[in-house]
């Protein structure tokens, strides 16, 4: 029932909605970007993040700081704010921050197994992997050859499990099937939490529909273009779209037969909300299509913040933390290769 969510939601949800509003307000601003951007090296980064939230996690940090520790910091934080609002949240919205760790899960799956095919040092992969989405038989993905072998050894005790129905073969791991197994699992993921939000209702399975749709079809373009030139046929690139979202079912129907960037860019132009966001590309060419995403996907989330008596406000919250670390490793890099001049290419502003 929707607009009664007012009558029982601070119940349960009040604190941890208080606290997440808390959060966002700590967010960087466009004023502390713009000193970001000014920085010459990676202590001047630290300097002025010491009078933001990030203090505490980076003032211990002796120099010459490093670009990975500066991620690692900020990541630590957002890990932090995550642990302690799940140890506060009651059912649903226990159930549902899990579900926010999913996508992190199926990353780190995705990184030891190809780090495995690549013979590189699993503990050096493990601390690759994204704190957010460990879980205990981790690292024993390592001795898994086949699809097959992957899920009896290891996922199957864990909440992945279930998305793996549809990619069980037994053909060996390389690099393509590895890649097609991940965006089977992404794609199952969606549809499980998208599913799992309507079964909430009200304001919580309004805005999470429209956010969860914009990831689906966001992650249709880029299988498409990412499959343009490969042997995926385009049965298997349909396979791989997800049951809903704006391009549903027709979208799909037409960016599986594209076979260059200019026809996907044709098939997404007539859909009024994503005209914008190819106004910003030029033909032919898809570099700047992810921040072009990025900035679209961050004005929904600033969005979900206008409404109150929701879950999604915990949805966005994590997403625009997200981004900020994006921008801050992106300003990192930029400032300690000595590139300062393409600080402004990657950087997507949230406020």
């Amino acid at each position: 029932m929707y607009g009664f969510e007012a009558l029982t939601f601070n119940i349960h949800g009040g604190y941890l909605e208080a606290i997440v509003r808390g959060h966002r307000s700590g967010l960087l601003t466009a004023s502390d970007y713009n000193n970001l951007c000014q920085c010459e090296t990676l202590d001047d980064i630290k300097m002025h993040l010491s009078a933001t939230e990030y203090g505490p996690y980076l003032q211990n940090e002796p120099s010459p700081l490093h670009t990975t520790t500066v991620v690692e910091k900020c990541t630590l934080k957002l890990v932090d704010e995550y642990k302690h609002m799940l140890c506060q949240a009651t059912e649903p919205l226990s159930t549902f921050l899990e579900y926010i760790t999913y996508g992190y899960m199926i990353d780190n799956v995705v990184l030891i197994v190809t780090g495995t095919l690549h013979e590189r040092d699993v503990q050096e992969l493990l601390e690759k992997c994204h704190p957010l989405g460990m879980f205990d038989s981790i690292a024993t993905l390592a001795v898994a050859q086949n699809m097959r072998e992957l899920y009896r050894l290891v996922l199957v005790d864990t909440p992945l499990a279930p998305y793996f129905s549809e990619c069980i073969t037994s053909e060996d791991l390389d690099d393509m099937n590895i890649e097609i197994m991940r965006n089977t699992l992404y794609k199952a993921y969606l549809e499980d939490f998208y599913n799992f939000c309507q079964k909430l209702g009200g304001a919580t399975a309004e805005i999470m529909s429209d956010l969860l749709a914009f990831e689906a079809d966001r992650r249709a373009v880029n299988i498409t273009i990412n499959s343009i030139g490969t042997e995926l046929t385009r049965d298997d690139r349909r396979k791989l779209y997800s049951n809903f979202g704006l391009l549903y079912p027709y979208g799909h129907e037409e960016l599986a037969i594209s076979e260059d960037i200019d026809q996907v860019r044709a098939v997404m132009e007539k859909y009024p909300p994503y005209q914008s966001i190819f106004a910003k590309i030029s033909y032919g060419e898809s570099q700047m299509l992810d921040k072009a995403f990025y900035e679209e996907e961050v004005k929904r989330l600033c969005l979900a913040f206008e409404q109150q008596f929701h879950y999604a406000v915990f949805f966005a919250y994590m997403r625009l933390r997200e981004q900020e670390i994006r921008n801050l490793m992106w300003i990192s890099e930029c400032v300690a290769q000595n590139q300062k001049s393409r600080i402004h290419d990657s950087v997507v502003f949230i406020f």
